[in-house]
């Protein structure tokens, strides 16, 4: 039997609409603190749109709806009274591209913290180690730091990303399939960093890639037509699924 750690994000009778369009479809399930979650499915099934409702992301949509309830330690984050800012400082997000800024590598990872008030130099040298350390890319960087961030690789752009995200000392971190624009050594890269990473942090994951889920996730949540068919331990849904949809696409036979 699993132990579980604390539930981070408990989400409750969860639906949301892109205008008359329903996206999400009555989700439930708790998500767990210093654990992997990976969300699967075929493309448009909602994964993606799930993943931003946990920072709140999908404000930034017009048309976006929302209905049900999503607590983050306990406290409903769409109350109108959340703070949004700081929930998305505390509920970090790593993009499908590497989208690091037209700037330098330490620019890229002081920006943040710099917002947030911090002036003094040799926290923010501080912060900029920390983070590409946790990131594993200090060693590959570190006599580099002025140089710009876009003339780093597209794995090492990426493991940025994830850096600056560290900088601002978040809970949790959100990635929305972070490795699918990366090479097979790019790739590792990043899942290993994952493993990593969640000794430290929470980790929400899409992926397409199912053999990447069943490397590094703890938990599989297995999303078709905007519903959620399956979630549990990953090895129990990549060994012995209990919903034929989840079996057909584990193993390739749709998606």
């Amino acid at each position: 039997m699993t132990v579980n750690n604390p539930i981070i994000f408990n989400v409750s009778k969860l639906n949301l609409f892109y205008g008359e369009a329903q996206a999400l479809k009555n989700i439930e399930l708790n998500i767990f603190e210093k654990e992997v979650t990976a969300l699967i499915g075929p493309s448009g099934c909602g994964k993606s749109t799930f993943l931003r409702t946990l920072n709140r992301m999908n404000d930034l949509i017009e048309s976006c709806k929302i209905e049900g309830e999503i607590t983050y330690h306990d406290q409903n984050i769409y109350e109108p009274f959340t703070d949004v800012i700081g929930l998305r400082k505390r509920v970090g997000m790593v993009f499908q591209k590497p989208n690091p800024f037209p700037m330098s590598i330490y620019d890229n990872i002081t920006y943040g913290p710099k917002c947030q008030g911090i002036k003094d130099k040799n926290v923010l040298k501080q912060i900029v180690e920390e983070s590409l350390k946790q990131a594993a890319l200090w060693d590959e960087v570190k006599d580099r730091l002025k140089e710009s961030a876009l003339s780093l690789s597209g794995g090492q752009q990426q493991r940025l990303c994830i850096a600056r995200t560290i900088a601002m000392k978040p809970d949790v971190i959100l990635m929305d399939e972070p490795t699918s624009a990366l090479d097979p050594v790019a790739t590792a890269k990043i899942e290993d960093l994952i493993v990593e990473l969640k000794k430290n942090y929470t980790i929400i994951i899409v992926t397409h890639n199912m053999q990447q889920a069943a490397r590094i996730s703890d938990k599989t949540a297995f999303f078709l037509m905007g519903e959620l068919i399956e979630y549990g331990d990953t090895n129990i849904v990549f060994s012995t699924p209990e919903h034929k949809k989840t079996e057909e696409y584990i193993t390739g036979r749709f998606g």
